[in-house]
């Protein structure tokens, strides 16, 4: 059964979508924000590449029922058909950006996702 699912077609579209997706429980739904080949930082310190391979992580993690809010965007950077979209977290991740590109259709699709950054703590000398 193919769901016809709302898509973005604006690169902050993305972001409204996760959460309500995330929400919703659709590890689907969350996947098909990203294109096939993405990128995603997640869990933090691996990548997980690949919108099979985000679905399954996606899954794992909805299984556990986390509420997801939403979070006010900074300012989006557009060049062309590339967009950078980040967030400050409210959880103190520090920040969230992820690069997006618009299809074909004149929708948006994450290609790379950091959703969080750690502050780097000072090399020892």
């Amino acid at each position: 059964m193919s769901t016809k699912r709302e898509k973005a077609m604006t690169p902050e579209d993305i972001t409204r979508l996760f959460v309500e997706r995330s929400n919703a429980g659709d590890a689907d739904g969350v996947a098909a924000l990203y294109e096939e080949d993405a990128v995603l930082a997640y869990p933090p310190g691996s990548v997980t590449v690949g919108r099979a391979a985000i679905r399954n992580l996606w899954a794992a993690v909805l299984a556990r029922a986390p509420r997801f809010e939403p979070e006010p965007p900074l300012p989006t950077l557009v060049s062309g058909d590339l967009a950078l979209t980040s967030t400050p977290p409210r959880d103190g991740a520090g920040a969230r950006a992820q690069v997006v590109r618009r299809q074909a259709d004149g929708s948006w699709l994450r290609v790379l996702d950091q959703p969080e950054f750690i502050t780097p703590t000072p090399a020892e000398g």
